[in-house]
Protein backbone atom coordinates (compact mmCIF):
# COMPACT_ATOMS: atom_id res chain seq x y z
CA UNK A 1 0.00 0.00 0.00
CA UNK A 2 1.49 3.39 -0.90
CA UNK A 3 2.85 5.44 1.97
CA UNK A 4 1.86 9.03 2.67
CA UNK A 5 4.52 11.28 1.17
CA UNK A 6 5.97 13.67 3.75
CA UNK A 7 6.22 17.37 2.97
CA UNK A 8 10.02 17.15 3.08
CA UNK A 9 12.34 14.20 2.63
CA UNK A 10 15.55 16.13 3.09
CA UNK A 11 17.98 14.08 5.12
CA UNK A 12 20.80 15.03 7.45
CA UNK A 13 24.25 15.30 5.95
CA UNK A 14 26.50 12.53 7.17
CA UNK A 15 29.97 11.18 6.53
CA UNK A 16 29.79 8.39 3.95
CA UNK A 17 31.08 5.10 5.33
CA UNK A 18 33.39 2.85 3.30
CA UNK A 19 31.96 -0.15 1.42
CA UNK A 20 33.18 -2.48 4.18
CA UNK A 21 31.62 -0.27 6.85
CA UNK A 22 28.34 -0.14 4.92
CA UNK A 23 28.10 -3.95 5.02
CA UNK A 24 28.90 -4.07 8.75
CA UNK A 25 26.50 -1.24 9.60
CA UNK A 26 23.71 -2.87 7.58
CA UNK A 27 24.10 -6.18 9.43
CA UNK A 28 23.86 -4.44 12.79
CA UNK A 29 21.00 -2.27 11.58
CA UNK A 30 18.99 -5.27 10.34
CA UNK A 31 19.28 -6.86 13.79
CA UNK A 32 18.10 -3.68 15.51
CA UNK A 33 15.24 -3.20 13.05
CA UNK A 34 14.03 -6.77 13.54
CA UNK A 35 13.86 -6.27 17.30
CA UNK A 36 12.38 -2.76 17.58
CA UNK A 37 9.86 -0.44 15.93
CA UNK A 38 11.42 2.66 17.56
CA UNK A 39 11.85 5.73 15.37
CA UNK A 40 15.52 6.04 16.33
CA UNK A 41 16.13 2.58 14.84
CA UNK A 42 14.02 3.00 11.70
CA UNK A 43 14.82 6.66 10.89
CA UNK A 44 18.53 7.31 11.42
CA UNK A 45 20.02 10.44 9.79
CA UNK A 46 16.48 11.66 9.10
CA UNK A 47 15.81 8.88 6.57
CA UNK A 48 13.18 6.15 6.74
CA UNK A 49 14.54 2.63 6.25
CA UNK A 50 13.36 -0.80 5.15
CA UNK A 51 14.81 -4.27 5.45
CA UNK A 52 14.66 -6.20 2.20
CA UNK A 53 15.08 -9.94 2.01
CA UNK A 54 16.39 -11.50 -1.17
CA UNK A 55 17.44 -15.01 -2.14
CA UNK A 56 20.98 -15.46 -3.44
CA UNK A 57 20.86 -16.14 -7.17
CA UNK A 58 23.72 -18.67 -6.88
CA UNK A 59 23.61 -19.83 -3.26
CA UNK A 60 19.85 -19.91 -2.71
CA UNK A 61 20.54 -18.46 0.76
CA UNK A 62 18.42 -15.76 2.34
CA UNK A 63 20.05 -12.31 2.57
CA UNK A 64 18.79 -9.22 4.40
CA UNK A 65 19.92 -5.63 4.04
CA UNK A 66 18.84 -2.38 5.66
CA UNK A 67 18.33 0.44 3.16
CA UNK A 68 17.15 4.04 3.34
CA UNK A 69 14.23 4.79 1.08
CA UNK A 70 12.65 7.80 -0.56
CA UNK A 71 8.92 8.10 -1.24
CA UNK A 72 8.04 8.92 -4.85
CA UNK A 73 5.10 11.17 -5.82
CA UNK A 74 2.79 8.11 -5.96
CA UNK A 75 3.70 7.16 -2.38
CA UNK A 76 5.87 4.19 -3.38
CA UNK A 77 9.15 3.41 -1.62
CA UNK A 78 12.29 3.76 -3.77
CA UNK A 79 15.71 2.42 -2.76
CA UNK A 80 19.05 3.31 -4.33
CA UNK A 81 21.71 0.73 -5.26
CA UNK A 82 24.54 3.21 -4.78
CA UNK A 83 26.94 1.40 -2.43
CA UNK A 84 28.38 4.91 -1.92
CA UNK A 85 29.52 5.10 -5.55
CA UNK A 86 31.43 1.81 -5.72
CA UNK A 87 32.09 0.61 -9.26
CA UNK A 88 30.05 -2.59 -8.85
CA UNK A 89 26.37 -2.92 -8.04
CA UNK A 90 25.71 -4.11 -4.48
CA UNK A 91 24.99 -7.82 -4.04
CA UNK A 92 21.46 -7.19 -2.82
CA UNK A 93 20.67 -5.46 -6.11
CA UNK A 94 22.25 -8.18 -8.27
CA UNK A 95 20.15 -10.78 -6.44
CA UNK A 96 16.97 -8.67 -6.57
CA UNK A 97 17.38 -8.08 -10.32
CA UNK A 98 17.46 -11.83 -10.96
CA UNK A 99 13.73 -12.48 -11.34
CA UNK A 100 14.22 -16.27 -11.49
CA UNK A 101 15.72 -16.21 -7.98
CA UNK A 102 13.57 -13.32 -6.73
CA UNK A 103 10.19 -13.03 -8.47
CA UNK A 104 9.15 -11.20 -5.28
CA UNK A 105 11.11 -9.84 -2.36
CA UNK A 106 10.04 -9.38 1.23
CA UNK A 107 10.05 -5.76 2.41
CA UNK A 108 9.83 -4.95 6.11
CA UNK A 109 9.02 -1.37 7.06
CA UNK A 110 8.66 0.20 10.47
CA UNK A 111 5.21 -1.10 11.27
CA UNK A 112 4.72 -4.05 8.94
CA UNK A 113 5.86 -6.08 5.94
CA UNK A 114 4.78 -6.90 2.40
CA UNK A 115 5.85 -8.78 -0.71
CA UNK A 116 7.06 -6.69 -3.62
CA UNK A 117 7.66 -7.18 -7.31
CA UNK A 118 10.67 -4.87 -7.21
CA UNK A 119 10.78 -2.60 -10.27
CA UNK A 120 14.17 -1.46 -11.57
CA UNK A 121 13.52 1.99 -13.01
CA UNK A 122 14.52 3.06 -16.51
CA UNK A 123 13.95 5.82 -19.06
CA UNK A 124 11.90 8.88 -18.15
CA UNK A 125 10.73 7.22 -14.94
CA UNK A 126 14.36 6.83 -13.83
CA UNK A 127 15.28 10.41 -14.77
CA UNK A 128 12.29 11.97 -12.98
CA UNK A 129 12.77 9.83 -9.88
CA UNK A 130 16.52 10.53 -9.76
CA UNK A 131 15.85 14.29 -10.03
CA UNK A 132 13.37 14.21 -7.15
CA UNK A 133 15.57 11.98 -5.01
CA UNK A 134 18.72 14.04 -5.49
CA UNK A 135 16.87 17.29 -4.77
CA UNK A 136 16.41 15.89 -1.25
CA UNK A 137 19.63 13.85 -0.97
CA UNK A 138 22.33 15.63 -2.95
CA UNK A 139 25.08 13.17 -2.00
CA UNK A 140 23.70 10.62 -4.48
CA UNK A 141 24.98 12.90 -7.26
CA UNK A 142 28.44 12.67 -5.65
CA UNK A 143 28.16 8.87 -5.59
CA UNK A 144 27.15 8.85 -9.27
CA UNK A 145 30.17 11.01 -10.16
CA UNK A 146 32.49 8.48 -8.49
CA UNK A 147 31.54 5.55 -10.74
CA UNK A 148 30.97 4.75 -14.39
CA UNK A 149 27.88 2.59 -13.87
CA UNK A 150 24.46 4.19 -13.67
CA UNK A 151 23.28 3.81 -10.07
CA UNK A 152 20.08 1.74 -10.11
CA UNK A 153 16.82 2.87 -8.54
CA UNK A 154 14.30 0.27 -7.39
CA UNK A 155 10.62 0.91 -6.67
CA UNK A 156 9.27 -1.44 -4.00
CA UNK A 157 5.62 -1.74 -5.04
CA UNK A 158 3.49 -3.90 -2.76
CA UNK A 159 2.01 -6.96 -4.47
CA UNK A 160 0.51 -8.60 -1.38
CA UNK A 161 0.73 -8.39 2.40
CA UNK A 162 3.23 -10.56 4.23
CA UNK A 163 1.70 -13.20 6.49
Amino acid sequence: MPEERPESQRAEVFETPTATEIIQISKMHVGAMESSDADEVWRPAGMRHVVIRTVGRKSGNEHKVALPYWIDPDGERVVVASMAGQERNPSWFVNLADKAANPEILVRHQRGAYWSDAQVLDGDDYRATWAGLTADREWYNDYQAKCERRIPLVRLVETRPAD
